[in-house]
C-alpha cells in the first residue's frame, strides 16, 4: 500500500476530527515494508503555535498494559517466572475477599479476571499525587481517599479489605481492573531483579528503535526525552475547550497506565507483535512470548476476548488485536492485524474521546472494506427482549466517584446522566440509546444474571454490581 491508498481515510479522519472538535491527532500505520501513512492534524498546544508532527510524544494511558503483559511473557519464556503463579508467592498478604488463594494467578490478573469490582485506588492516587489539579470531584477523592495511594502495599491492602462484592470467582467474568496490572508491575521487578522501566526499556524499546518510548511515573523523563515536543493536555469544561500541562502522577500504576510514546514509535510496536516478534529481519522478541499473549490460546471471534494485555477480535476474516488509552488529556487506541504484518496507533490529547471510528477506518483501508464500516460487535437483533423485569435495578461502580445505571421494568434506563432506551443485541446484550438522541449510543451493557434476576452488568468493560433497590423509574 502507499499514502495515496489513504486518501479517503484522511478525509474521513478529517470529517471526524471536526464532528469530535479534537484538538489534535497523531496516526501511523507501519506495513510489512515499514511507514505507509503518518500524519499529525492539529496543534500540541492552546496557543495553536506547534502544529503535531510523528515525532510529537503523548502518553498513550493503557495502552501501556500490553507491554507489561509482554514483560512477563518474556520472563515466563525465561522460566522465571509463570503466569499460572498465585500472586500470593509475590505478595503473601494478597487476596481477594472469598476467593481461595491459589486461583487468583498472574494471569487471571492481566486477564482482568481476578473477580476485582471497579474500585477507586487509581482514582485516588491521581488525585493525591497529581500536581497542579483541582476541581470539585478532586478535591472529593482527597477527602475521600485513606492514604496517598504512592505504594503498591496500599493496593493490596485495600483489595484484601475491598467493601464492594466480587464480581464472579476466580476465572469466570472479566472486568477491567487497573490494580491488577499495578500489582503485576511489581511482580515483573521481583522476577527481573530490574525495574519494569529498565526491563522494557533494554528488552523492548531498544531492540525495536522505540527511541520515543519511556515509562516514567511522574513525566520528567518523557519531558526529557521529547524536550518540546510533547503534547499540552486538553479538556472540554462545560463545552469549552481548556489547556494544560498537569500530567497524571500515580506512582503505584506504573506498567498500567504511565508510558509515553509516538504514534510511530508504538505502530513500530503493533507491527512486531503482529510478525510473532520479527522486527527488520530478526526474531527481536521472542515468539512464545507474543503466542501467550495473543496466540491459539486466546479465541478469535467477532466478540472481543481479552487475551494477556490486548483485546482479541475478528473482523471480515482479519484477526485484529487492540487496546485503548484514557487519562487527563490522553485518548489513544493501538491495533494490530495478527500475522498480516500491519501496526497501528491513533493518538489524541483530548481526554474521554473516542478513538475507535478513526482506527476501524485505518483497519478499513488496509483490509479493504468502505471506511466508515463500523467495528461493533453490539448488533441489534431486531426483537425484544423477553424478561425485562429481570433488569430492573440499580447498578454501580465505584472506580473514582460513584457511577450508577439504573434501569426500569419497561427497558429504560439511566447512564451517565442520560436518559436511554436499551435496544436488544441478543444473549444479555444492550445497547443504551440516547432518549433525545436515538442515534447516539451512550453504552454498551451485558447483564449477568442468576436466581431470576441480573445480578450484575458490565458496562464496556466493568461490571458494576446490582445494588439491593426494588423498584425504579426513569424521568
Amino acid at each position: 500500500m502507499s499514502m495515496t491508498d489513504f486518501q479517503a481515510a484522511d478525509r474521513r479522519i478529517q470529517e471526524l476530527i471536526r464532528r469530535d472538535r479534537l484538538p489534535n491527532i497523531s496516526i501511523c500505520v507501519c506495513g510489512p515494508d515499514g511507514v505507509i501513512f503518518e500524519k499529525g492534524y492539529g496543534y500540541r498546544d492552546a496557543r495553536k503555535e506547534h502544529p503535531v508532527d510523528p515525532d510529537t510524544v503523548y502518553g498513550i494511558a493503557s495502552m501501556s498494559k500490553s507491554i507489561t503483559a509482554l514483560a512477563l511473557a518474556i520472563l515466563e519464556c525465561e522460566g522465571k517466572l509463570s503466569y499460572d503463579d498465585p500472586v500470593t508467592r509475590y505478595f503473601p498478604d494478597f487476596s481477594v475477599p472469598g476467593a481461595p488463594a491459589d486461583m487468583v494467578t498472574l494471569r487471571t490478573l492481566a486477564q482482568h479476571t481476578a473477580g476485582i469490582p471497579p474500585i477507586e485506588p487509581l482514582e485516588w492516587s491521581i488525585a493525591m499525587n497529581s500536581v497542579g489539579r483541582d476541581s470539585e470531584s478532586i478535591r472529593k477523592l482527597r477527602a475521600s481517599s485513606p492514604n496517598r495511594m504512592d505504594r503498591i502495599e496500599q493496593i493490596i491492602e485495600y483489595i484484601a479489605h475491598c467493601p464492594y462484592p466480587t464480581v464472579g470467582a476466580p476465572g469466570e467474568n472479566m472486568s477491567y481492573s487497573n490494580e491488577g496490572y499495578a500489582i503485576l508491575s511489581y511482580v515483573a521487578d521481583r522476577a527481573a531483579g530490574i525495574p519494569l522501566e529498565e526491563f522494557c526499556r533494554e528488552r523492548i524499546f531498544m531492540p525495536l528503535g522505540m527511541t520515543r518510548t519511556v515509562m516514567d511515573d511522574d513525566c520528567v523523563s518523557a519531558h526529557a526525552m521529547a524536550g518540546d515536543n510533547i503534547v499540552s493536555l486538553f479538556e472540554y469544561e462545560d463545552d469549552v475547550l481548556v489547556c494544560d500541562d498537569h500530567w497524571s502522577i500515580l506512582p503505584p500504576f506504573r506498567g498500567c497506565a504511565m508510558v509515553k510514546s509516538t504514534a510511530r514509535d508504538m505502530a513500530v510496536y503493533y507491527r512486531c507483535l503482529s510478525n510473532w516478534g520479527m522486527h527488520e529481519g530478526r526474531q527481536v522478541l521472542p515468539r512464545a512470548a507474543v503466542e501467550r499473549m495473543i496466540g491459539p490460546a486466546i479465541p478469535a471471534t467477532d466478540q472481543a476476548v481479552y487475551g494477556l494485555g490486548l483485546y482479541k477480535r475478528v473482523k471480515a476474516g482479519h484477526i485484529i488485536c487492540e487496546h485503548s488509552g484514557g487519562l487527563h488529556g490522553v485518548s489513544t487506541k493501538g491495533g494490530l492485524l495478527l500475522g498480516e504484518g500491519y501496526g497501528f496507533a491513533v493518538f489524541c490529547s483530548l481526554g474521554d474521546a473516542d478513538m475507535d471510528e478513526i482506527m476501524w477506518t485505518l483497519y478499513n483501508t488496509v483490509t479493504g472494506l468502505p471506511p466508515e464500516e463500523s467495528h461493533s460487535w453490539f448488533r441489534p437483533v431486531n426483537r425484544t427482549f423477553s424478561d425485562l423485569p429481570m433488569l430492573e435495578g440499580s447498578y454501580i461502580g465505584h472506580e473514582g466517584e460513584p457511577s450508577v445505571v439504573r434501569v426500569d421494568d419497561a427497558g429504560h434506563a439511566r447512564v451517565s446522566e442520560h436518559d436511554t432506551e436499551l435496544v436488544y443485541c441478543g444473549a444479555g446484550r444492550f445497547l443504551a440509546m440516547d432518549r433525545e438522541k436515538p442515534e447516539t449510543q451512550r453504552a454498551r451493557l451485558e447483564f449477568f444474571f442468576r436466581n431470576g434476576h441480573a445480578w450484575g452488568v458490565r458496562v464496556g468493560s466493568r461490571i458494576y454490581s446490582r445494588e439491593n433497590e426494588s423498584s425504579f423509574q426513569c424521568s
